[in-house]
């Protein structure tokens, strides 16, 4: 895997907008700064940055820039962001995609449709930003839309979005660079504890389902939502514990487990970083999700 961390020279206005970065929603300790966003290089062409939100990936081809997830909503968040990329390449970005709702990963998809950059998000995304609400604050929609499959070609490069189903919530894409072997994630697959949406459409038992989907493609590296970028054994590893996991919670289902009684019965000390705690926080989704399937 080819890595390195690039550095932010001069001038002073890139790097006091680098150190001036906001701590992602929900993300940092009580009284500590986040660190400042980094742009981490994944592969020749291929380009990770690092907070303001969720991990976003970069894909420069001899025609343009692509973007995988537009980080926290805010115009300096979006701002920062342009000035992380403009650090690597001089090429325009020409497209960009979301991976799903949540404002830490499509917060500045207005921002870029503004600026004349065309947007992906799976038709599921579109329609969960009619409701979907944060901090008082609606996420822009995508002006472009897929079903299930599609393929972008930008000079050198060929981008894939692909949909596999209700993951982490009911319009996830997963992004995938054939000819880099890499794939981004979105918070399908994340390097931490997951967890799954099912307000907005989120499925523990799809899940496992399309995990398997995710392995069918041939990659050696994959960027995560959260945490540090993964190898395809990782992955591997991760979505055995998402099989296990669900496979256990729908046995507890079957043999007449009560609901109030369920997150306590599904054993996970096997399964870290898997936990129980956020689905007793949603219990009513998660009894719901296991019910249909069951």
């Amino acid at each position: 895997m080819f890595r390195k961390i690039l550095a932010i020279a001069a001038p002073l206005t890139v790097a006091a907008l680098i150190v001036s970065a906001q701590a992602p929603a929900g993300g940092g300790g009580k009284g500590k700064a986040a660190p400042p966003p980094t742009i981490v290089q994944i592969k020749p062409g291929l380009y990770e940055i690092e907070g303001l939100g969720g991990n976003t990936s970069v894909r420069v081809s001899n025609e343009g820039v692509f973007v995988a997830d537009t980080k926290n909503m805010g115009e300096e968040n979006y701002q920062q962001l342009l000035t992380l990329i403009k650090s690597v390449t001089p090429q325009p970005i020409k497209g960009a995609a979301v991976t799903h709702v949540h404002q830490d990963h499509s917060g500045n998809t207005a921002s870029f449709i503004r600026d004349g950059v065309p947007v992906w998000a799976h038709e599921g995304e579109k329609a969960l930003t009619a409701t979907y609400v944060t901090n008082g604050n609606k996420v822009g929609a995508p002006d472009k839309t897929f079903a299930k499959d599609q393929t972008i070609t930008m000079g050198n490069a060929k981008i894939e979005l692909h949909n596999y189903g209700p993951t982490h919530t009911s319009g996830d894409t997963i992004v995938y660079f054939p000819d880099l072997r890499v794939v981004h994630g979105g918070d399908m697959i994340v390097n931490n504890a997951p967890n799954c949406d099912f307000a907005n459409g989120g499925s523990v038992v799809n899940w496992a389902k399309a995990m398997d989907e995710v392995l069918k493609l041939d990659f050696d590296t994959l960027i995560p939502g959260h945490g540090a970028v993964m190898t395809k054994a990782q992955v591997a590893e991760y979505a055995a514990k998402w099989k296990t996991f669900a496979e256990r919670a729908l046995a507890e289902v079957r043999k007449g487990t009560a609901k109030e009684a369920l997150v306590a019965a599904i054993k996970v000390d096997d399964l870290a970083p898997f936990a129980t705690a956020s689905y007793a926080q949603r219990l009513d989704g998660f009894w719901a999700d296991l019910q249909k399937a069951k």
